[in-house]
Protein backbone atom coordinates (compact mmCIF):
# COMPACT_ATOMS: atom_id res chain seq x y z
CA UNK A 1 0.00 0.00 0.00
CA UNK A 2 1.31 3.33 -0.75
CA UNK A 3 2.57 5.55 2.01
CA UNK A 4 1.01 9.27 1.48
CA UNK A 5 2.53 10.84 4.31
CA UNK A 6 6.05 9.87 5.75
CA UNK A 7 8.06 11.21 8.56
CA UNK A 8 11.43 10.55 9.54
CA UNK A 9 13.54 11.46 12.35
CA UNK A 10 11.75 14.81 13.16
CA UNK A 11 12.54 16.90 15.68
CA UNK A 12 11.12 20.23 16.84
CA UNK A 13 12.95 22.79 18.99
CA UNK A 14 11.92 25.58 20.71
CA UNK A 15 13.49 28.51 22.51
CA UNK A 16 17.22 29.82 22.96
CA UNK A 17 20.62 27.14 23.52
CA UNK A 18 20.37 28.10 27.37
CA UNK A 19 16.78 27.44 27.50
CA UNK A 20 15.89 24.54 25.03
CA UNK A 21 12.53 22.54 24.52
CA UNK A 22 12.45 20.00 22.31
CA UNK A 23 8.56 19.73 21.40
CA UNK A 24 9.25 16.91 19.04
CA UNK A 25 12.13 14.04 19.67
CA UNK A 26 13.31 12.31 16.40
CA UNK A 27 9.78 10.58 15.31
CA UNK A 28 9.51 8.90 12.33
CA UNK A 29 6.23 6.96 11.09
CA UNK A 30 4.38 6.07 7.90
CA UNK A 31 0.42 6.94 6.95
CA UNK A 32 -0.80 4.63 4.35
CA UNK A 33 -3.42 5.87 2.06
CA UNK A 34 -7.25 5.27 2.84
CA UNK A 35 -5.80 5.10 6.57
CA UNK A 36 -7.39 6.97 9.43
CA UNK A 37 -5.11 7.59 11.67
CA UNK A 38 -5.76 9.42 15.29
CA UNK A 39 -2.89 11.00 17.48
CA UNK A 40 -3.32 11.16 21.45
CA UNK A 41 -1.53 12.79 24.16
CA UNK A 42 -2.17 14.66 27.02
CA UNK A 43 -1.41 19.02 26.94
CA UNK A 44 2.14 19.65 25.94
CA UNK A 45 2.70 15.87 24.43
CA UNK A 46 3.96 17.29 21.09
CA UNK A 47 1.06 16.45 19.00
CA UNK A 48 -0.26 19.67 17.97
CA UNK A 49 3.37 20.59 17.35
CA UNK A 50 3.46 17.09 14.83
CA UNK A 51 0.37 18.78 12.78
CA UNK A 52 1.90 21.66 12.71
CA UNK A 53 4.74 20.42 11.01
CA UNK A 54 2.95 18.02 8.48
CA UNK A 55 0.64 21.21 7.55
CA UNK A 56 3.99 23.30 7.33
CA UNK A 57 2.18 25.64 9.62
CA UNK A 58 5.45 25.56 11.49
CA UNK A 59 9.17 24.26 10.18
CA UNK A 60 11.01 21.67 11.34
CA UNK A 61 14.46 21.72 13.05
CA UNK A 62 15.65 18.25 11.24
CA UNK A 63 14.48 15.15 9.79
CA UNK A 64 11.86 15.29 6.94
CA UNK A 65 8.49 15.15 6.45
CA UNK A 66 7.27 13.17 2.84
CA UNK A 67 3.77 14.01 1.46
CA UNK A 68 2.83 11.48 -1.59
CA UNK A 69 6.74 11.50 -2.44
CA UNK A 70 7.37 14.95 -2.22
CA UNK A 71 9.61 16.63 0.49
CA UNK A 72 7.31 19.20 2.14
CA UNK A 73 10.09 20.30 4.72
CA UNK A 74 11.78 21.97 1.62
CA UNK A 75 9.40 23.41 -0.23
CA UNK A 76 9.15 27.43 -0.86
CA UNK A 77 7.45 30.56 -2.11
CA UNK A 78 4.93 29.34 -5.08
CA UNK A 79 5.51 25.65 -4.40
CA UNK A 80 4.75 25.98 -0.72
CA UNK A 81 1.54 27.54 -1.32
CA UNK A 82 0.59 25.05 -4.39
CA UNK A 83 1.03 22.10 -1.98
CA UNK A 84 -1.30 23.68 1.28
CA UNK A 85 -3.66 24.32 -1.73
CA UNK A 86 -4.10 20.78 -3.38
CA UNK A 87 -2.31 18.70 -1.83
CA UNK A 88 -3.81 18.82 1.91
CA UNK A 89 -7.28 18.91 3.17
CA UNK A 90 -7.93 21.04 6.85
CA UNK A 91 -10.94 20.60 9.14
CA UNK A 92 -10.44 23.08 12.27
CA UNK A 93 -11.71 22.77 15.92
CA UNK A 94 -13.16 26.30 15.47
CA UNK A 95 -14.76 25.46 11.57
CA UNK A 96 -13.00 28.75 10.09
CA UNK A 97 -15.47 29.38 7.97
CA UNK A 98 -16.11 32.86 5.81
CA UNK A 99 -19.02 34.28 7.41
CA UNK A 100 -20.20 36.31 3.94
CA UNK A 101 -20.38 33.09 2.35
CA UNK A 102 -23.13 30.42 2.26
CA UNK A 103 -22.15 26.97 3.34
CA UNK A 104 -22.13 25.87 -0.56
CA UNK A 105 -20.04 28.68 -1.40
CA UNK A 106 -17.51 27.70 1.73
CA UNK A 107 -17.42 24.42 -0.10
CA UNK A 108 -16.76 25.74 -3.63
CA UNK A 109 -14.47 28.37 -2.65
CA UNK A 110 -11.16 25.86 -2.97
CA UNK A 111 -12.49 24.81 -6.25
CA UNK A 112 -12.94 28.21 -7.43
CA UNK A 113 -9.51 29.24 -6.70
CA UNK A 114 -8.33 26.36 -8.82
CA UNK A 115 -10.23 28.66 -11.35
CA UNK A 116 -12.85 25.55 -12.01
CA UNK A 117 -15.79 25.57 -14.04
CA UNK A 118 -19.04 26.22 -12.65
CA UNK A 119 -20.60 22.87 -13.70
CA UNK A 120 -17.66 21.05 -12.31
CA UNK A 121 -18.28 22.90 -8.62
CA UNK A 122 -21.65 22.29 -8.46
CA UNK A 123 -21.65 18.60 -9.54
CA UNK A 124 -19.22 18.35 -6.69
CA UNK A 125 -20.05 20.57 -4.05
CA UNK A 126 -23.44 18.68 -4.39
CA UNK A 127 -21.58 15.20 -4.16
CA UNK A 128 -19.79 15.73 -0.92
CA UNK A 129 -22.91 17.58 0.67
CA UNK A 130 -24.89 14.28 -0.30
CA UNK A 131 -22.27 12.32 1.29
CA UNK A 132 -22.23 14.69 4.34
CA UNK A 133 -25.93 15.10 4.46
CA UNK A 134 -25.89 18.63 4.59
CA UNK A 135 -27.88 19.34 1.34
CA UNK A 136 -30.53 21.18 3.19
CA UNK A 137 -28.45 23.87 4.27
CA UNK A 138 -26.37 24.91 1.50
CA UNK A 139 -27.95 27.72 1.33
CA UNK A 140 -27.05 29.30 4.94
CA UNK A 141 -24.61 31.17 6.15
CA UNK A 142 -22.61 30.00 9.13
CA UNK A 143 -24.64 32.09 11.33
CA UNK A 144 -27.87 30.28 10.91
CA UNK A 145 -25.90 26.67 11.39
CA UNK A 146 -25.22 24.56 14.41
CA UNK A 147 -22.13 23.75 15.73
CA UNK A 148 -22.34 20.27 14.23
CA UNK A 149 -23.64 21.69 10.76
CA UNK A 150 -20.88 24.04 10.65
CA UNK A 151 -17.87 21.62 11.33
CA UNK A 152 -19.75 19.17 8.62
CA UNK A 153 -19.17 22.16 6.14
CA UNK A 154 -15.88 22.68 7.11
CA UNK A 155 -15.39 19.12 6.14
CA UNK A 156 -16.97 19.12 2.85
CA UNK A 157 -14.60 22.03 2.04
CA UNK A 158 -11.44 20.00 3.10
CA UNK A 159 -12.41 16.63 0.47
CA UNK A 160 -13.76 18.57 -2.17
CA UNK A 161 -10.70 19.20 -4.33
CA UNK A 162 -9.60 15.42 -3.29
CA UNK A 163 -6.45 16.30 -1.44
CA UNK A 164 -3.81 13.29 -0.51
CA UNK A 165 -4.37 13.68 2.61
CA UNK A 166 -6.85 15.39 5.41
CA UNK A 167 -5.74 17.05 8.71
CA UNK A 168 -8.17 17.16 11.55
CA UNK A 169 -7.07 19.54 14.54
CA UNK A 170 -8.99 18.86 17.80
CA UNK A 171 -12.34 18.40 15.37
CA UNK A 172 -15.05 17.64 18.05
CA UNK A 173 -13.85 19.80 20.79
CA UNK A 174 -16.37 22.74 20.12
CA UNK A 175 -19.22 20.01 19.37
CA UNK A 176 -22.12 18.36 21.87
CA UNK A 177 -22.06 14.89 21.63
CA UNK A 178 -24.77 14.50 19.39
CA UNK A 179 -22.98 16.83 16.74
CA UNK A 180 -19.67 14.62 17.35
CA UNK A 181 -21.19 11.77 16.33
CA UNK A 182 -22.58 12.96 13.61
CA UNK A 183 -19.14 14.57 12.85
CA UNK A 184 -17.29 11.13 13.42
CA UNK A 185 -19.27 9.06 11.56
CA UNK A 186 -19.27 11.57 8.59
CA UNK A 187 -15.30 11.07 8.83
CA UNK A 188 -15.75 7.39 9.05
CA UNK A 189 -17.43 7.56 5.74
CA UNK A 190 -15.19 9.23 3.69
CA UNK A 191 -12.66 7.14 4.85
CA UNK A 192 -14.32 4.18 3.99
CA UNK A 193 -16.53 4.88 0.99
CA UNK A 194 -13.80 7.87 -0.57
CA UNK A 195 -11.18 6.00 0.57
CA UNK A 196 -9.83 9.58 2.59
CA UNK A 197 -6.30 9.55 4.11
CA UNK A 198 -7.19 11.40 7.29
CA UNK A 199 -4.70 12.25 10.23
CA UNK A 200 -6.65 13.35 13.58
CA UNK A 201 -5.54 14.83 16.54
CA UNK A 202 -7.47 14.63 19.83
CA UNK A 203 -7.56 14.25 23.33
CA UNK A 204 -10.62 12.74 22.85
CA UNK A 205 -10.60 8.59 23.07
CA UNK A 206 -14.37 8.45 21.47
CA UNK A 207 -13.09 10.48 18.99
CA UNK A 208 -9.74 8.42 18.24
CA UNK A 209 -11.75 4.78 18.36
CA UNK A 210 -13.25 5.65 14.94
CA UNK A 211 -9.69 5.47 14.16
CA UNK A 212 -7.75 2.25 12.38
CA UNK A 213 -5.00 2.98 14.30
CA UNK A 214 -3.64 5.54 17.02
CA UNK A 215 -0.70 7.14 18.11
CA UNK A 216 0.33 7.71 21.32
CA UNK A 217 3.07 10.93 22.22
CA UNK A 218 4.42 11.40 25.65
CA UNK A 219 7.30 14.22 25.87
CA UNK A 220 7.63 14.57 21.79
CA UNK A 221 7.85 11.11 21.15
CA UNK A 222 6.16 7.77 19.93
CA UNK A 223 4.45 6.18 23.49
CA UNK A 224 2.47 3.12 22.07
CA UNK A 225 0.65 2.95 19.15
CA UNK A 226 -2.83 0.66 18.71
CA UNK A 227 -4.42 -0.99 15.52
CA UNK A 228 -7.88 -1.59 15.97
CA UNK A 229 -8.25 -4.85 13.42
CA UNK A 230 -11.20 -6.43 14.01
CA UNK A 231 -11.83 -5.24 17.23
CA UNK A 232 -15.67 -3.19 17.68
CA UNK A 233 -15.38 0.24 18.76
CA UNK A 234 -16.20 -0.25 21.95
CA UNK A 235 -13.37 -2.86 22.44
CA UNK A 236 -10.84 -0.62 20.87
CA UNK A 237 -12.29 2.38 22.76
CA UNK A 238 -11.42 0.47 26.23
CA UNK A 239 -7.87 -0.41 25.09
CA UNK A 240 -7.33 3.45 23.96
CA UNK A 241 -8.25 4.37 27.80
CA UNK A 242 -5.78 1.71 29.11
CA UNK A 243 -3.27 3.73 27.57
CA UNK A 244 -4.38 7.40 28.33
CA UNK A 245 -4.37 5.67 31.91
CA UNK A 246 -0.30 4.47 31.47
CA UNK A 247 0.13 7.95 29.93
CA UNK A 248 -0.77 9.39 33.16
CA UNK A 249 -3.78 11.50 32.00
CA UNK A 250 -7.06 11.54 33.92
CA UNK A 251 -9.69 9.38 32.38
CA UNK A 252 -11.72 12.28 32.17
CA UNK A 253 -9.85 14.39 30.10
CA UNK A 254 -10.08 11.42 27.28
CA UNK A 255 -14.04 11.71 27.30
Amino acid sequence: MTNILKIRNVEKYYGSRSSLTKAINNISLDVSEGEFVAIMGSSGSGKTTLLNLISTIDKVTAGHIYVNGEDITTLKGNNLNKFRREELGFIFQDFNLLDTLTAYENIALALSIQNKKYPEIHTKVKEVAKTLNINNILNKYPYELSGGQKQRVAAARAIITKPHLILADEPTGALDSKSSKLLLESLDNLNENFKATILMVTHDALAASYASRVIFIKDGKIFNELIKGSDTRKEFFDKIIDVVSLLGGEINDAL
